[in-house]
């Protein structure tokens, strides 16, 4: 393990850039069929539930607005995700040079763990006011009505009505989804890192398909424990104003109106997505950042 070397935030946040993007552009169509699966009304005697499942949403969409419809609203997610993503690994890169007193010892699981902990706090400043401009976008376009002509409209909208607190309804829920799955995320992924290598061979030298391989299962892993609260975040940034008193009334809601299987909402798209998405963004990182310790060796 003697490649562990000095641990550059200033290059984890260059190629975590890289991989938000490849994050985004692998996993934006099935995170609109989550969105749409999550919020769509529950099915009354009369009318009957608009998506009947993951795929019948795709189909739908697809049909009605075309293999676009599937990216709608991916301006500001991209406009968000590479610099989030930067700022992830960057806290991630951060937290780990926080722990490493000798660049030659391997950290442990729990310090790996807590340095994920710490991209996850980093990152929601941006994402919860992000998400709540995505979830709005991505439930009017299957309502018909457009409240909002886009990203920035919706946000400097909601910062006129009701100022910075709307702008930021569900950060609580964001940090509660977010800091122990990031955690768990890079956890995951460093572990698999590790096994996955052969004996005698360098973690960095380790092949692309092993790369996708602890990238997708990081990610399946993170969505897990990530879920329950994202359907619960979903539903409380999209809800009218004073629908919901709080977090625990949203559950509350949830569970009397639908029960426990509410919280898995929207779980086939995501776990569909989880694997490729992730797969390729910790494929980009580590491209990325190959190529940066090639070109800049002493950043």
């Amino acid at each position: 393990m003697g490649d562990e070397v000095r641990v550059s935030p200033l290059k984890n946040f260059v190629a975590g850039g890289v991989a938000g993007a490849c994050l985004l552009l692998a996993g934006h169509p099935l995170d609109t069929i989550k969105v749409r699966l999550q919020t769509q009304p529950k099915a009354s005697r009369t009318q009957y539930v608009l998506y009947t499942g993951t795929y019948d949403c795709f189909r739908k969409t697809v049909s009605k607005e075309g293999v676009l419809g599937l990216y709608k609203g991916m301006g500001a997610p991209l406009a968000g995700v590479a610099p989030m993503m930067a700022i992830s690994f960057f806290g991630f890169g951060l937290g780990k040079q926080l722990q490493q007193t000798d660049p030659s010892k391997p950290l442990t699981n729990t310090q790996i763990f807590l340095s994920g902990c710490l991209a996850g706090v980093f990152t929601t400043v941006i994402v919860a006011p992000g998400e709540r401009v995505k979830c709005l976008l991505q439930v009017q376009a299957s309502g018909g009505q457009s409240r909002y002509a886009g990203p920035l409209d919706c946000a400097v909208r909601l910062y006129k009505e009701q100022g910075l607190r709307s702008v930021y309804k569900g950060t609580v829920l964001t940090l509660i989804r977010d800091v122990p799955s990031n955690g768990l995320y890079f956890m995951t992924y460093e572990y698999l890192k590790n096994f996955l290598t052969p004996e005698g061979q360098r973690v960095s030298q380790l092949s692309t398909p092993n790369i996708i391989l602890a990238g997708g299962i990081a990610g399946i892993l993170n969505w897990t424990i990530a879920l329950p609260p994202d359907v619960l975040k979903s539903n409380f940034q999209t809800a009218a104003e004073g629908k919901y008193r709080g977090l625990l009334d949203v559950l509350r809601t949830l569970l009397r109106e639908e029960g426990p299987k509410a919280l898995y909402k929207g779980f086939n798209a995501v776990f569909l997505r989880a694997f490729p998405a992730n797969a390729a963004c910790f494929l980009g990182f580590e491209v990325a950042l190959k190529g940066l310790n090639a070109l800049a060796p002493s950043w």
